[in-house]
């Protein structure tokens, strides 16, 4: 049975009146790289506080590798975290910083790799970090989330400022200590194209609930999109589902979920991409109404 690195079950929170999540219901394999879409105010950075512990749910539960996150240290240990705006103090040293988290992260710290890390990227670990560039800081932040050597790393939005090289570079250091250490990530960031290269599991967040979560390759073979003559609201043998539809006078384009082959004596099919699938369920969710939109989820 697959170890399960992350599981929220009807988990919600409130902010007054507002459910900024609400029913979130997932589970996240453990060894996913899984990119958590959604535009602002879906709920994406209260999901991640939530699973690191900085906030406590009004509904439902999180675990973390089965273990409620919220004041257990041996949750906490399993987790490496870089919030939006990669916070460091600004005064500290890159090696400063390095030290003062072997002495808050007793259990496991790497000090060596983090900073052979840094000094490979030629980042100076003697100047403070406030001095730095966005993403120099960004990759002091990843080189700390990673020496705690983590089980679960999540990262929100930690690319969003950057410049395309910065960005690239910073993904590119992260693939690669993944791929040596095996841990889950659960990457929040609105950049698909960037999400589709590294990504293999998806979860689409929207209006506070998910919207769609699995596999990116399963998800990719059971949608496409179909072109073909307009239709009302006879169904299409082969679809199971309509994800999204736009018409003209004579044609429809749909987004579709399959359950069989289409007829393509009838249909032109085209192959979907990951930003085709996470654009169409988001367009979708924004057609619903806000409570009483039927969740969609694999």
């Amino acid at each position: 049975m697959t170890e399960v690195a992350l599981e929220t079950r009807e988990l919600g929170k409130r902010y007054g009146k507002s459910w900024a999540l609400k029913g979130c219901s997932l589970r996240l394999p453990a060894g996913r790289i899984a990119a958590l879409v959604g535009p602002n105010g879906a709920g994406k950075s209260t999901l991640l506080h939530l699973a690191v512990g900085l906030l406590e749910p009004d509904a439902g539960q999180v675990r973390v590798f089965g273990r409620n996150p919220r004041g257990t240290t041996e949750a906490l240990a399993e987790i490496g975290f870089v919030a939006q705006d990669t916070p460091l103090y600004p005064d500290f040293t890159a090696a400063e910083l390095i030290t003062m988290g072997g002495k808050l992260n007793r259990r496991r710290w790497d000090r060596t790799t983090a900073q052979d890390r840094l000094d490979r990227l030629g980042i100076p670990t003697d100047k403070p970090v406030g001095t730095l560039s966005g993403g120099q800081r960004a990759q002091v932040a990843l080189a700390l989330a990673l020496a705690k050597q983590p089980r679960l790393l999540l990262l929100d939005e930690p690319v969003a400022a950057l410049d395309p090289l910065a960005r690239h570079a910073f993904m590119q250091e992260l693939m690669g200590a993944v791929a040596e250490s095996g841990t889950t990530v659960l990457l929040s960031s609105h950049l698909l194209a960037e999400l589709e290269r590294v990504c293999d599991y998806l979860v689409v967040l929207q209006t506070a609930r998910v919207q769609l979560t699995g596999p990116v390759d399963e998800l990719l073979a059971e949608h496409c999109t179909i072109v073909g003559p307009r239709i009302g609201t006879e169904a299409v043998p082969g679809v199971a589902a309509v994800v999204r539809a736009s018409h003209t006078e004579r044609q429809s384009t749909l987004l579709v979920r399959t359950d069989g082959p289409v007829d393509e004596s009838v249909w032109t099919v085209h192959e979907v991409t990951l930003e085709d699938l996470a654009l169409g369920y988001l367009g979708t969710a924004d057609a619903a109404a806000d409570d009483t939109a039927p969740e969609v989820a694999a």
